[in-house]
């Protein structure tokens, strides 16, 4: 592992240091059985684990220092703070705490995601305002372990894909998302996964390319995809800017290790087309301020999805 490229990784992992069931040690077998780059440890409101993790860095993979800062009104995933660092998390909505959190973060060069903003109980509803964090994490495979999709994602896609148009059309920029296992029990480990381009496996690398939505998400190592928009001989991929010339942009896709499925395809008009799983579509700027993929199994559940390619 080395240089540019794609990583894999999971970053919401509990322990036995917080509530987690596993040993750091246990998790980093599991995080290698799930074909991951690198995760992120986790733990509620300490960093009591983030020394002990020797024996993943010694077989190989990038542990990001991390805390789920868990307030009284939902909860925030620090990556990248230093070792020992804990988050203050006492405060709510209405205490106008969280901006100074956040900002104390990212001047350390973190990063900080929404984590899964309706979860089904008490203080896990995420009830900050959205973008007031860098990434949101729009799949949490905590609540779905037999079955990797549910409801409570499905609302967290839906909000934070009708924010798309709105923040481009206002500011320029866009909110990206990820998605994370929340991995407390045994199996859980890496479903879902964000595989993100970074310039290197470093944890630096890794958040800069979170930050910027080079990434898509996968319900496991199996899945492959490939997407780009192409115009007037230019390309982009996923999290890119493709200024198109006017000219018509093929959106191209492929995916692999879904045994069954379809490819959506989502702008600013919704869902706009529907293919199989190797696919081609043609639109334009003029149609299109952006397009992302959802790859869905015939159930409806969630095999992949990504972030935007913005068109101009």
């Amino acid at each position: 592992m080395g240089g540019a490229g794609w990583y894999r990784g999971d970053c919401h992992v509990h322990s036995v240091y917080s509530d987690g069931e596993l040993t750091p040690d246990q998790l980093t077998a599991e995080a290698l059985a799930a074909g991951l780059d690198f995760l992120a440890t986790t733990e509620h409101n300490t960093a009591a684990a983030h020394g002990e993790w020797s024996a993943a860095r010694a077989a190989g993979l990038l542990v990001v220092t991390g805390e789920e800062v868990t307030t009284r009104t939902g909860h925030w995933l620090a990556l990248g703070i230093e070792a020992g660092e804990v988050v203050d998390w006492d405060y709510g909505v209405r205490d106008g705490a969280l901006a100074r959190h956040v900002a104390a973060v990212r001047r350390g060069g973190g990063l900080c995601v929404a984590a899964h903003p309706h979860a089904p109980y008490p203080s896990g509803d995420f009830m900050f305002p959205l973008e007031c964090l860098d990434v949101v994490e729009v799949w949490n495979g905590r609540w779905s372990s037999d079955l990797p999709w549910n409801a409570d994602n499905e609302a967290a896609l839906a909000e934070w894909g009708r924010r798309i148009a709105g923040d481009l059309l206002a500011t320029g920029r866009w909110q990206p998302a990820m998605g994370n296992s929340d991995a407390h029990l045994p199996g859980q480990l890496g479903t879902p996964q964000t595989v993100v381009h970074a310039a290197s496996p470093t944890t630096p690398a890794l958040l800069d390319g979170l930050r910027a939505g080079r990434s898509w998400i996968a319900e496991s190592a199996a899945v492959q995809l490939d997407f780009t928009a192409e115009a007037a001989g230019r390309t982009a991929g996923v999290g890119e800017t493709l200024d198109t010339g006017g000219s018509p942009v093929t959106v191209r896709v492929r995916v692999s290790g879904v045994e069954d499925g379809s490819v959506r395809f989502h702008t600013e008009r919704g869902k706009v087309h529907r293919a199989g799983l190797e696919a081609r579509w043609t639109t334009s700027a003029r149609e299109s301020l952006f397009v992302r993929v959802e790859v869905r199994h015939p159930d409806g559940g969630m095999a992949a999805l990504t972030n935007p390619i913005v068109l101009r």
